[in-house]
């Protein structure tokens, strides 16, 4: 009773199964695979594509894709030649070293230097900017005349010239000055002395110092022609920065620098051993800022003397150790802060730090010119 109850139970259960076939199931399942495959390869070959063309191609997973040709499909990308990417990274090398290396002055000093060529009869102004070298002033004057040459200056702009044209005694004569380049000039003063190491002495592009037949100083207004009314004091020895702020002088035999807001005195001994060649010493350049002086020496007859040999610290009165090679022959401060050491062997440029910024090889005939200004650009 039992047995038949549970085989009626079981024919009900096989009538509510449907049959499955199972051949049918594997051909299925074997085209499935097959579609993944052909999708995945044919993704593949578009991803290679898209690398080796630099197009950027989106795929929809649910997309159809048509059924591979054979077994495997192999996709080779052409060959493409790899662009080149700029490089973002900042270059290590300043322009002002770049150019040093390939012989380029004009990159250390891309301002422009004015030099002092003397010959017996002529007194000629050369512009330096780069690697161009132009006369562009010349003062002609006798060859036993002694004013010319020992007076010609250039205003620290490198707009004017100034000179004193002997009159009889070659120690004294007329005061002109000109435009760079003019031929002409126009008289400023009468009976100016034309001795010493520096006669004429800038303050600023201009105002300039010059001394009478009896030794007292004058201020003059170059732009005006006219003298400036009042005292300029009873100071010796006088310098300005290139901009005219800073004054460097001796008061009572103790050298000083000052704004007029700030005086500060400091102190300095030169070689002995060299010293004692020498009439003494003044400033010859002064730092925009009154904290640097360069110091040259002063002859023991009255002539001129345009070079320099040390810098001192108006602070400290420690001098200051110039970095570079060669025999220091002058050393200038412009008004942007670049510092130039003259040397046998070139030109040592420094930033206002005394740190090294390149050197400059002068033009070879003007190794023997005096250096007398420097213009930044």
């Amino acid at each position: 009773m039992n047995q038949d109850r549970l085989r009626f139970d079981l024919a009900d259960l096989a009538e509510e199964v449907t049959p499955v076939d199972l051949r049918d199931r594997a051909l299925r399942t074997s085209r499935r695979l097959g579609i993944q495959r052909a999708v995945a390869t044919s993704a593949a070959a578009l991803v290679v594509l898209a690398a080796a063309t630099g197009t950027a191609l989106a795929i929809r997973p649910n997309s159809q894709a048509p059924a591979p040709a054979g077994p495997s499909v192999t996709v080779t990308a052409p060959p493409v030649e790899p662009s080149r990417t700029p490089s973002t990274e900042p270059s290590r090398t300043s322009s002002a070293d770049a150019s040093t290396a390939t012989g380029q002055a004009q990159s250390a000093l891309t301002g422009t230097r004015y030099y002092l060529e003397q010959t017996s009869t002529r007194s000629r102004i050369h512009e330096v900017r780069g690697t161009r070298d132009r006369v562009v002033h010349e003062v002609v004057h006798e060859a036993d005349s002694r004013c010319e040459a020992n007076s010609v200056s250039i205003s620290p702009d490198g707009k004017r010239v100034v000179w004193v044209q002997d009159s009889t005694d070659n120690a004294n004569g007329v005061l002109l000055i000109a435009d760079i380049g003019d031929e002409g000039a126009t008289t400023l003063a009468e009976g100016i002395s034309c001795l010493g190491a520096r006669p004429l002495r800038w303050k600023g592009d201009d105002l300039l110092m010059v001394q009478r037949k009896n030794r007292q100083s004058v201020l003059y207004d170059v732009a005006t022609n006219k003298q400036v009314v009042g005292d300029p004091g009873q100071e010796t020895k006088r310098c300005w920065s290139a901009d005219g702020t800073w004054l460097a002088a001796e008061s009572d035999g103790k050298p000083y620098v000052s704004d007029t807001t700030d005086l500060r005195q400091y102190t300095y001994t030169p070689p002995q051993q060299e010293a004692a060649k020498w009439g003494g010493w003044e400033a010859r350049s002064v730092s925009s800022d009154g904290r640097y002086v360069a110091v040259g020496w002063i002859g023991s007859d009255p002539s001129r003397r345009d070079g320099s040999f040390a810098v001192v610290d108006t602070r400290t009165s420690k001098v200051v150790d110039l970095p570079g090679t060669g025999e220091v022959r002058s050393i200038l401060f412009s008004t942007d802060g670049t510092v130039l050491v003259r040397r046998d062997n070139g030109i040592s440029v420094l930033d206002k730090r005394f740190q090294p910024v390149g050197t400059v090889t002068e033009p070879a005939g003007l190794s023997g010119a005096a250096l007398l200004a420097y213009v930044p650009a």
